[in-house]
This record gives structure tokens, C-alpha cells and sequence, in this order.
């Protein structure tokens, strides 16, 4: 994959900042380049069937990509409130993944009880290189009235090599897991999985710190379910996790592993025939050592001390009658950190809304003069979410889109497409990222398109 752009960061949400700017506003460069993105991915899968109860599969895949350009980035803002300083940068990333799985699942019995087991091992190998140069870092340098744009400024020189370094990580990992049939509506599941990491870091910045880093961690995992109907089920499941930080601090040095564990309880119930599919489920979730974008130093990260996520999720999809299609969800998260030595406790997680509701339908006509056309509408309901990880955070409102689709099967070869995004044009900002920007949404956008099935 293959494509070209230039860095747009969105809109700045600085806390001297007098508003914010519109969502057509560029404060880069027209002239600085773009980015230059190349992404190369093969894949071999392979699965064996060793006899009617055990299957052998494993697979390899590699991935290689760079990322390579010029792009202009914010500073900071003014005490005006609109003059934005800027950095004109250069940045070439180079990354490289390879990943060798090997698993053997098995069907068996052993006193009158049918276990299904899976086992396997994996391999993972990274490698990352990067470099990005900047010009100065002044609040005044380069500057651009953020409510009234005039480009066209000469570019200042690169001064600066803030980020020159490669990393390694290596991960070796073994698994098993088995699930027991006690009765025919009560399994319950069992399982481990070791995991090893071995992390190398050397930097060219003038000052910096090589280090060396590696860790094991088993992490288990419990569930059961009963099967209260043959269409509905209840089930809880608790697991730990474990998980390599990649990346230097700003002072230096890597980061410990982050490390979590989880609780959910919920239910699975097939309506209609079979033809929707209900679950709902509550959860906790609790995790140290979680990345967050460094509150000094934006290019940076930190790591939390302890965060925990709870809430609820309730999930539709499925028919509920031949031509009437739908898919939807329902979200509570309740998402903050819980002990820091910075942060303080209660403070919100970025980008994650407390309340969140999607809800597609689409009407297919099955027969008469329009069978074949599709008419859809598409609902998102996001609530207002913090735009940092922080003790002063901005915020970002909550929104609602609503979507159209349309399609009409020609054949069954050939479809046409005609969508609406963002039906009344709403202004609204989807994320946020690195402490000072935040991505406003598409405006009303028009697509249309035909596919072709071989």
C-alpha cells in the first residue's frame, strides 16, 4: 500500500488559546512536502488436519513499512491567544515486523468429559528506526494567525535532531488452554500463556541513554458458560495480561511492561430464530504502566501509574425480518486513572467518551419493481470525552451524525453505492492527540461507487 499526504495534525486546543479555529484551517505549509508512506505485507497460512480430532496450523507473516517527508508541527501558542509558533521537521521512519505462529487444537475425552485444547508457540521479531529533525522550537518562531492564515513564509532551517535512534523488541511466548464439557450446558475454560520479551534501544541524540531491557510474565485466564436455553447463554471470564512498551522517555530510558487484568460477566442470547444476535456485558478492567502522551514534552511519552476501565456494552446485529437489516450498541465506560505519582486519581482517560449508542438499518427489497435497492440510515451518538491524560485537560463535546446509505445490486456481480456522511453537516471533533490537537470530523461528504464480485 502506497499514498502520499501531508501532515495535518487538525486544530490546536491550547488552554490560552481564545477559541478554536474552523475545521478548514491549515496551519501548515502548502509548499512543505508530503508524506510519503509505502506499507509491503506477506502472509502464508497453512492448516493440517492430522486425524478427525487434531488439526495443526501456524503461519508466518511480514510486515515492512516507512514513513518518509516533511510536515509542519505547532510549538505552542501565543499570549495573543491566536499566533501559533511553529517547527518545520523532516522525518524518516523505518519499521519491520515478522511474526511466526505454530498452534495444535485437539478434541479428546478423559473420564467421560470432551475437552477441546489449544496450544501453540509464537515468535515475534520488531525493528523500528527513526529520525526527525526540526527547526526551532521557539513559541515565536514561524508563526501563523491561527483565525487568519497568510502562508507563503520562507522556510526556516533545520537546527535541531531531537529523535535519531532504532529499537528492537523480541517476543517469545507458549500457550495452552482447554475447554471442558461438564454437562452438556456447562463448560468451563482453563489456560496460560508465558511470555518472554527481550527490548534493545540505542539513540545518536548527543546525551541520550542505550539500555537493554527484558522481562517474563505468565498470564492466566478463567471463564465458564451455561447455556440457560439452546439460545441462551451466560458466561464470565477473568484474565491477566501482559504487554512490551515500546519507545524512550523523555529523560531517558525504556518503560516497565504494561500490565493488566480483567473481569466480565455477560450474556449471549440468539433472537428470532437465529437471526439476531444479543449480547450484553459488564467488565472491569485494571492496568499499570499504560503509555499517555508526556504533559512536558508532546513527542514523548509516559506512563501512567494505574488506570482502570468499567462499564457496560450492549451489542444487536442481525436481521429482524428478511429485508429489514441492523446492527447497533450501546456503551458505558467509566475511564480514569487510579494512582499516579503526577496525575491525580479520578482524572479522566483521553478520547474515551463515558456514553456512546450506533444504530445502522437497512431496508433491502427483496422482491418487486425495486427488488435489489437498499435504502439505509446510520446514527452515532458520542458523549464528551477529555482531549489529555492530564490534571488540566481540554474537553471535547459530545456529537451526533447521522448518515445515509442507498445500493442497488444490478446483478449479482455488479452493485452501484451512493452514500451521505454527516447528513447535516456537523461540526464536531472526533479525537484528540499529543496534549494540543484535536481531529475535527468529515464534513457532509458525498460518495459514490460500483463494485464488481469475480
Amino acid at each position: 500500500m502506497r499514498n502520499n499526504h501531508p501532515l495535518d495534525r487538525g486544530v490546536t486546543r491550547y488552554a490560552k488559546q481564545i477559541g478554536t479555529a474552523s475545521r478548514d484551517t491549515f496551519f501548515g505549509e502548502k509548499d512543505a512536502g508530503k508524506l510519503h508512506n509505502d506499507n509491503n505485507m506477506a502472509q502464508l497460512r497453512f492448516e493440517h488436519l492430522l486425524n478427525d480430532d487434531w488439526t495443526l496450523g501456524g503461519g508466518f507473516q511480514w510486515l515492512d513499512g516507512s514513513l518518509e517527508g516533511n510536515a509542519i508541527e505547532a510549538n505552542g501558542i501565543a499570549d495573543d491567544g491566536r499566533t501559533l509558533g511553529r517547527n518545520f521537521n523532516y522525518r524518516k521512519l523505518e519499521w519491520t515486523d515478522k511474526d511466526t505462529q505454530l498452534n495444535l487444537t485437539g478434541h479428546f475425552s478423559t473420564g467421560g468429559l470432551q475437552h477441546t485444547l489449544l496450544t501453540g508457540i509464537e515468535y515475534e521479531d520488531y525493528d523500528y528506526k527513526s529520525i526527525i529533525q526540526r527547526s526551532s522550537g521557539a513559541v515565536g518562531a514561524y508563526p501563523i494567525d491561527i483565525f487568519d492564515p497568510v502562508y507563503g513564509q520562507p522556510r526556516p532551517a533545520l537546527t535541531r535532531t531531537p529523535t535519531h535512534d532504532k529499537e528492537n523488541l523480541k517476543t517469545y511466548a507458549a500457550f495452552v488452554q482447554d475447554q471442558v464439557a461438564l454437562t452438556e450446558r456447562l463448560k468451563v475454560l482453563a489456560g496460560a500463556r508465558f511470555e518472554r520479551f527481550e527490548h534493545d534501544y540505542e539513540t545518536y541524540v548527543p546525551g541520550g541513554k542505550n539500555w537493554q531491557a527484558s522481562d517474563n510474565a505468565v498470564t492466566p485466564r478463567l471463564g465458564v458458560t451455561y447455556d440457560l436455553t439452546e439460545t441462551l447463554a451466560i458466561y464470565a471470564d477473568i484474565a491477566r495480561s501482559f504487554k512490551p512498551n515500546t519507545g524512550a522517555s523523555r529523560v531517558g530510558g525504556g518503560f516497565a511492561p504494561e500490565k493488566g487484568k480483567s473481569y466480565e460477566m455477560g450474556v449471549k442470547w440468539e433472537a428470532l430464530d437465529h437471526q439476531l444476535s444479543v449480547d450484553a456485558a459488564i467488565y472491569q478492567i485494571e492496568k499499570r504502566n499504560v503509555l499517555t502522551t508526556d504533559p512536558v514534552d508532546s513527542t514523548f511519552s509516559v506512563a501512567a501509574g494505574e488506570v482502570r476501565s468499567r462499564g457496560f456494552d450492549l451489542n444487536v446485529a442481525g436481521n429482524l425480518t428478511p429485508e429489514w437489516r441492523v446492527i447497533g450498541g450501546y456503551a458505558y465506560v467509566d475511564a480514569e486513572v487510579t494512582k499516579d505519582n503526577v496525575i491525580r486519581s479520578g482524572t479522566r482517560l483521553m478520547n474515551i467518551p463515558q456514553n456512546s449508542f450506533s444504530l445502522l438499518n437497512v431496508y433491502e427489497f427483496q422482491d418487486g419493481a425495486f427488488k435489489g435497492l437498499g435504502l439505509g440510515t446510520g446514527l452515532k451518538y458520542v458523549d464528551e470525552r477529555a482531549g489529555q491524560t492530564a490534571n488540566t485537560a481540554f474537553s471535547m463535546d459530545s456529537y451526533t451524525v447521522v448518515d445515509l446509505l442507498g445500493f442497488y445490486k444490478v446483478n449479482e456481480k455488479v452493485r452501484l453505492n451512493l452514500d451521505v456522511k454527516n447528513l447535516f453537516d456537523r461540526d464536531y471533533e472526533e479525537g484528540a492527540f499529543g496534549n494540543v490537537y484535536a481531529y475535527p470530523g468529515a464534513p457532509r461528504t458525498v460518495q459514490v461507487g460500483i463494485s464488481y464480485t469475480l
